[in-house]
């Protein structure tokens, strides 16, 4: 049976099994998906562990995917770009690492009837979950691209690896200069909390809020933006769900469906 791994420290709480399982029951693949608790100075042994026991794949979550981009052979641009790898392939000897984060962000958007194309898009924060989301964003031809951060700095050296015009950076403070068809929240403000610092005068009837973190109930920047008008507020439960569907594709070539696994993970989700 082909095998499967999730690699993180901490894993338990990973949901990939279930998600990866589901695909594999519906899309009738025979694989075995197990999450591996890694040792901070155990992820090069363990990704060698599998591959000794003919390992076809795996998934990378914090603190690894450094790690996994400097192991990798062979790198996607999406993953080069992201500079953080959440997806490993083992074929021939060679290891191929990818990053399906953004992918998954733009699939759970358009699923959602989110307008990416000729659209203006405002991204919050420039950390590594901003990284992995830029490249496949740009895919959708948006008018352009406004990342803002509290170190601006930051967002124009995140810039600059991409070359691209569409893309401008900006402080907290100076993202209300323009109206956003799209606002993104990239930043870790959600885990505690706390919302990113921007004026609620960027929040109108129009304007779609999405959290890349998600929880039993509307994040606080999702529950502050509803409040203050946004036409839709979607979560990130669903790019979960999408990133994995996109890492599944690489390993076995079928594209699952999304829906159906989504709504049974937020249904598990919610009765814990």
């Amino acid at each position: 049976m082909d095998q499967y791994r999730v690699f993180g420290n901490p894993i338990k709480q990973s949901r990939s099994p279930f998600i990866h399982q589901s695909f594999a029951q519906a899309t009738k693949q025979v694989l075995n998906y197990e999450i591996c608790h890694v040792e901070l100075d155990g992820f090069t042994e363990a990704v060698n562990d599998l591959i000794a026991v003919g390992g076809k794949g795996a998934n990378v979550t914090a603190p690894f995917k450094d790690q996994a981009l400097e192991i990798a052979d062979v790198l996607s641009e999406r993953a080069r770009l992201a500079g953080a790898v959440n997806t490993l392939s083992f074929k021939g000897g060679v290891i191929y690492g990818d990053n399906t984060d953004g992918e998954g962000l733009v699939q759970d958007l358009l699923r959602n009837q989110v307008k990416l194309a000729n659209s203006r898009i405002l991204l919050l924060g420039a950390g590594g979950a901003a990284k992995g989301v830029i490249l496949p964003l740009l895919a959708q031809n948006p008018i352009n691209i406004v990342i803002a951060n509290r170190t601006v700095s930051k967002a124009e050296a995140l810039i600059d690896k991409f070359n691209d015009n569409r893309l401008k950076a900006c402080g907290f403070d100076l993202a209300e200069d323009e109206k956003f068809d799209v606002i993104i929240n990239a930043t870790s403000a959600s885990l505690t909390g706390a919302l990113p610092p921007i004026s609620p005068l960027l929040v109108h009837k129009s304007v779609v809020c999405y959290d890349m973190v998600y929880g039993k109930s509307l994040t606080p920047f999702l529950s502050w933006a509803q409040k203050n008008g946004a036409s839709k507020v979607v979560d990130g439960l669903g790019m979960l769900v999408g990133q994995a569907a996109v890492s599944f594709s690489i390993w076995r070539k079928v594209q699952p469906e999304v829906e159906s696994v989504l709504l049974d993970l937020r249904a598990a989700f919610l009765k814990e």
